[in-house]
C-alpha cells in the first residue's frame, strides 16, 4: 500500500503554530503565555511562505515554531504557573466567602518564580550575559525613576534601583566609560565591560505622570523587569568579584529606607550621595586605580600588522582614564549631579556640591584647591580667580574627544559649541558642518607632521647641488671633446715611444686610420641620439596646458542612466537573492532620503540664524543713527 502524503502535514505547514494553537497546546492564558515567552526569549517567527505554513489562509497571524513551542512544554515554570491559575480562584473563593485567615493563608502560600536556571540556560558564558547588558540597564535606569504602582511594584523599583547603584559604582571603580552624550530622550554612556562594549540610557530627571496604558503596556514590560533583575544579580556579583570588591556593597547612606522610597527628591540625594563613596576591596586596598604601563615592543614593527595604531589607541585610552586626575570640581545646585559625579568619579576626579542642601559633599565651596566650578546660569555675584566656571557640557566633550577642551568657550553666559555625538561619526551618511570642520583641523595637524623633511638615508643616491641638468648640445659637445681628447693622448704617447724603423712608420699609419674610423664612427652615433634626443624635446616642447571647456550634464540623461544601471544590476542577481537585493536598495533609498532631509533642515536652520543676525544689526545700526 502507498503511504499518502496529505495535505499541510509535512513541510512548512507543520512547523508552525498559530498563537491561539500554542495556548492550547501549553493550557496557558493569553497573559501567561507571553510571560512565559518573554523569560524564555521565545518570540514569534516570519515564515518563508505564509499560504502554507497558515494552511491557506493568507490573514496575517503571529505564528510560533513548532520546536519553540515544544522546548516550552519542559519548562518547570509552565507548572508554577498553572499553580497560580489555581491560587488565584482559591483566593477569590476564600475572599467571597469572607474567609479572610484562609485568604492570608494561600496568599502567604502564593508560588513564586525562580528564574535562576533560565538565566543561566539562555547565558552559558559570562562574556554572552554582557553582550545583553544593553537593554537590561536601560530597563532598570528607568525602573529606578518609578514610583510604586500597582503594576510596578515597590520591591522592583527598590532592586532596579540598588542594582543600577552597584553597576554605576562598577564603572567607576574600573574606570571603564569612554563615551556620554546628552540628548532628549537622556544621558548616554558607553563602557568597555570585558572586551565587550556596553550602551545605556538614564533618564532625565522629571516629575512621574501616570498614563492609563495606551502607550506603553506595563504588564508586558514588569516581565521583563523580573527577568533583567536577577540578570543584573548575577552580573554585579561576577563584575564586583573581578576587580577584587566585596558585594554586596555596603553604602553609608541607605537606599531602601521607608523614607527614602516615600520621598523621591530625599532618595535622589542619597542616591548621588553614594556615588560619592570608595568601596570596600577584599585586598585592603583603598579603591585607587593601579596604573597600568605599557610595554614596549622590542620587534620590528613589519612583524606586526597595525601595532603603532595598537600602540597609539592603548596610550590615549590611558590618558582618557586619568583624565580629570588631580582636579577637583564644585557642583552648584542647578547643575544636574549625578550623571556629572558619575563622569567625573570615573576619570579620576574629585567632586562636591553645597552641604546645606544636599548630602554627600566632600569640601566646601570656598576651598582654594578647586580647579572647575560647573555652573549653570547666566552670572555669579561672588567669583574666585583660582579656578575656572565652566558650563556643565565642557565635562561631556572633554570626554567625547579625550582630552581637557580650553575653557573660553564653555564660560558662564557664553553661547555654547554643538554637542556632536561620539556615536554617529564614520557610520552616518549625514555629517553636520561642524564635525568636518574638527576633522579637517585633525587632518591639518596630521598633514603638517606629514609633510616635514624627512631624514636622508646614507644608501639612497641624490643628486649634488654642483651636478647640473646640461642640454643634449651641450652634452654631444662633451662627448665628442672626450673622444678627440682621447684621441691626441693616443698619438703623443706612441709619439713619445721614439720608434724611427720604416716598418714601425707603416704600421703605426695603419693604426692611426683604424683609430680615425672608430672615432668617426662613435661621433655619428653621437649625433644620432642627440638628434633624437632634440626631437623629443620639441615635442615636450609642443605640449601645454589649454583652458578647459565646461560640460553641463544633463541631469535627466544622468538619471536614466542611472535607471539603466540598476536595472542591468538588478538582472544579473540570482532570483532567490533578489528579495535580499530589493531590500537592500530600498534600504539605502531611505538613508539618502534622511541625509537629504537632515542637510535641508539644517539649511533652513542656518537661514533664520542668518535673517536673525541681519534683523538684529538693522535694529542696532536704527538705534545707533536715532
Amino acid at each position: 500500500m502507498v503511504k499518502r502524503n496529505h495535505k499541510f502535514k509535512s513541510g512548512e505547514g507543520a512547523m508552525y503554530y498559530t498563537r491561539k494553537a500554542a495556548m492550547n497546546k501549553l493550557q496557558l492564558n493569553i497573559r501567561d503565555f507571553r510571560q512565559l515567552c518573554i523569560l524564555k526569549g521565545v518570540y514569534p517567527r516570519e515564515p518563508k511562505h505564509r499560504a502554507r505554513a497558515q494552511h491557506g489562509s493568507r490573514e496575517m497571524k503571529i505564528l510560533y515554531h513548532k520546536k519553540d513551542i515544544t522546548f516550552l512544554l519542559h519548562e518547570p515554570i509552565v507548572w508554577t504557573l498553572r499553580d497560580r491559575k489555581i491560587f488565584n480562584r482559591r483566593i477569590k473563593h476564600a475572599a467571597a466567602k469572607q474567609n479572610m485567615n484562609l485568604r492570608d493563608i494561600r496568599l502567604h502560600n502564593y508560588p513564586q518564580l525562580k528564574l535562576d536556571h533560565i538565566v543561566k540556560e539562555r547565558y552559558p558564558s559570562f562574556i554572552d550575559a554582557i553582550k545583553e547588558l544593553d537593554d537590561c540597564m536601560t530597563l532598570l535606569f528607568t525602573f529606578s525613576t518609578f514610583p510604586a504602582t500597582k503594576i510596578i511594584t515597590r520591591e522592583l523599583t527598590r532592586m532596579s534601583r540598588r542594582l543600577t547603584v552597584e553597576f554605576m559604582h562598577y564603572i567607576i571603580a574600573a574606570q571603564a566609560l569612554r563615551k556620554v552624550f546628552i540628548s532628549i530622550k537622556g544621558y548616554y554612556f558607553q563602557a568597555e565591560i570585558k572586551g565587550e562594549t556596553v550602551t545605556w540610557i538614564v533618564p532625565h530627571c522629571l516629575p512621574y505622570s501616570p498614563h492609563h496604558g495606551e502607550l506603553v503596556d506595563l504588564t508586558i514590560m514588569k516581565s521583563f523587569g523580573d527577568f533583567f533583575t536577577v540578570m543584573a544579580g548575577f552580573i554585579n556579583y561576577r563584575l564586583y568579584h573581578s576587580i577584587n570588591l566585596i558585594y554586596p556593597p555596603q553604602f553609608s547612606h541607605s537606599l531602601d529606607s521607608d523614607d527614602t522610597m516615600e520621598n523621591e527628591h530625599k532618595f535622589i540625594s542619597e542616591r548621588v550621595a553614594t556615588l560619592n563613596d570608595e568601596l570596600l576591596r577584599t585586598d585592603g586596598g583603598n579603591g585607587d586605580a593601579e596604573e597600568t604601563e605599557l610595554l614596549e615592543w622590542t620587534g620590528n614593527d613589519e612583524d606586526l600588522p597595525h601595532v603603532t595604531q595598537i600602540r597609539e589607541e592603548a596610550q590615549s585610552l590611558n590618558k582618557l582614564k586619568t583624565l580629570f586626575k588631580g582636579l577637583k570640581f564644585f557642583l552648584n545646585r542647578e547643575v544636574p549631579r549625578e550623571p556629572l559625579t558619575f563622569i567625573i568619579r570615573c576619570f579620576g576626579g574629585k567632586v562636591s556640591w553645597d552641604s546645606t542642601m544636599f548630602v554627600g559633599s566632600t569640601f566646601e565651596e570656598s576651598d582654594e584647591t578647586i580647579t572647575h566650578q560647573i555652573v549653570d546660569r547666566p552670572s555669579m555675584d561672588k567669583q574666585h580667580i583660582s579656578r575656572d566656571y565652566v558650563q556643565p557640557q565642557w565635562v561631556f566633550d572633554s570626554v567625547n574627544q579625550r582630552r581637557l577642551l580650553p575653557t573660553n568657550k564653555y564660560f558662564i553666559g557664553a553661547v555654547l559649541p554643538p554637542h556632536l555625538s561620539p556615536f554617529t561619526s564614520g557610520k552616518t551618511r549625514y555629517v553636520p558642518p561642524e564635525e568636518l570642520a574638527m576633522r579637517k583641523g585633525e587632518q591639518g595637524e596630521e598633514d603638517d607632521e606629514m609633510f616635514e623633511p624627512a631624514e636622508t638615508n646614507d644608501d639612497q643616491e641624490h643628486i649634488s647641488d654642483d651636478e647640473e641638468v646640461l642640454d643634449p648640445e651641450e652634452e654631444q659637445q662633451q662627448q665628442e671633446y672626450a673622444l678627440m681628447k682621447a684621441y691626441n693622448d693616443e698619438r703623443t704617447d706612441e709619439f713619445n715611444s721614439g720608434k724611427d724603423d720604416e716598418n714601425g712608420t707603416n704600421e703605426q699609419e695603419t693604426s692611426e686610420e683604424k683609430q680615425k674610423q672608430n672615432v668617426q664612427e662613435k661621433l655619428a652615433q653621437i649625433k644620432q641620439r642627440a638628434e633624437l634626443a632634440k626631437q623629443q624635446a620639441k615635442k615636450s616642447k609642443g605640449m601645454a596646458v589649454r583652458p578647459g571647456k565646461v560640460y553641463k550634464e544633463h541631469e535627466q540623461e544622468q538619471r536614466s542612466l542611472t535607471k539603466n544601471e540598476e536595472s542591468l544590476r538588478a538582472r544579473m542577481v540570482k532570483s532567490k537573492h533578489r528579495k535580499l537585493y530589493s531590500k537592500m536598495i530600498g534600504r539605502q533609498k531611505q538613508l539618502d532620503k534622511e541625509v537629504n532631509l537632515l542637510a535641508e533642515k539644517r539649511a533652513r536652520i542656518d537661514e533664520q540664524k542668518k535673517a536673525e543676525h541681519t534683523d538684529k544689526q538693522k535694529k542696532q545700526r536704527k538705534q545707533i543713527l536715532s
